[in-house]
């Protein structure tokens, strides 16, 4: 039985494999940031969001290199995004999950801004942190979410949250591990019903409300953080506090990190306390539209 099962696991993964090589021929050879981006980890993300279907794989995989060239997430600086993040309303943790995860923090109650293409284009900046931060051989994040001050005020729409689902689902496939709700108002779960509709059962199979009386959702999260780490804000022990002027500092210092890795020439620029890091500053791109 043994045997078998550990015969079945190798001839899964020869053929996983065989399907990585067959996606890369299909895609042809890329050039520039592309190939960059099309690793073989990349096609095995693509391929995992498509059940392994080539064709299909190849038809999402050729939309994001599209959308990435128009876009260009990978140009975005946090100096241009800055003024959305003065809340902390999303932010990188300064610890991992228990399996090296990136972890990005959310808390829909210190929204602070009102344009869906600035709070979308802060947001991509942030996942392609976290990507850029990432434990090596790890390919998802997970995501903390605190209902803190939250209120339908603050709230961003169902039309924003339908374009960052788009994005979520269709360029960053197999990115997110979990997203944990903690503790979520019931005005929330009107709004997460009308989102729901906008996510494949995969992602939404990802998301889990946790509730601190829920026995079993509290030791769900537990399984996957340190309490010691955790914010008091998700029942852990630490402290939560974001301070932007050192979030900022960070951020200048991956954007060196971002530039050199896509192999982007850059010119300095100052942010502040005499500190300077490098800047390309490409005029924004309009969202590729979701599909109604």
């Amino acid at each position: 039985m043994f045997l078998r099962r550990r015969h079945t696991q190798t001839d899964d993964s020869e053929q996983r494999d065989a399907k990585v090589s067959e996606l890369k021929t299909a895609i042809g050879a890329q050039s520039g940031r592309s190939s960059k981006y099309c690793t073989d980890a990349c096609l095995r993300r693509y391929l995992e969001a498509r059940n392994w279907n080539v064709d299909k794989s190849k038809k999402m995989l050729e939309e994001t290199l599209k959308w990435r060239s128009a876009y260009k997430p990978e140009e975005i600086r946090w100096h241009e995004v800055a003024h959305e993040g003065e809340t902390g309303k999303v932010s990188r943790a300064n610890f991992h999950d228990r399996h090296g995860r990136t972890v990005l923090i959310m808390r829909p109650g210190m929204q602070n801004t009102t344009s869906a293409e600035n709070n979308i284009r802060h947001l991509v900046y942030l996942l392609e942190n976290a990507i850029m931060n990432l434990s090596e051989g790890q390919e998802q994040m997970s995501w903390l979410i605190d209902f803190t001050g939250f209120s339908l005020n603050t709230n961003i729409s169902v039309r924003t949250a339908r374009d960052i689902i788009y994005i979520l689902q269709s360029h960053y496939p197999e990115r997110l591990a979990i997203a944990f709700l903690y503790n979520p108002p019931r005005i929330f779960e009107a709004f997460y019903k009308a989102v729901k509709y906008f996510l494949d059962p995969k992602t939404a199979q990802k998301v889990k409300f946790v509730y601190p009386k829920n026995k079993d959702s509290v030791e769900l999260m537990k399984s996957y953080f340190d309490v010691e780490n955790l914010p008091s804000e998700f029942g852990g022990k630490a402290s939560l506090k974001y301070d932007h002027e050192e979030f900022s500092r960070l951020m200048a210092q991956d954007d060196v990190k971002t530039a050199k890795f896509w192999g982007i020439d850059e010119k300095p620029y100052h942010i502040g306390n005499g500190y300077s890091v490098a800047e390309v500053a490409p005029e924004p791109t309009p969202i590729a539209q979701a599909a109604s």
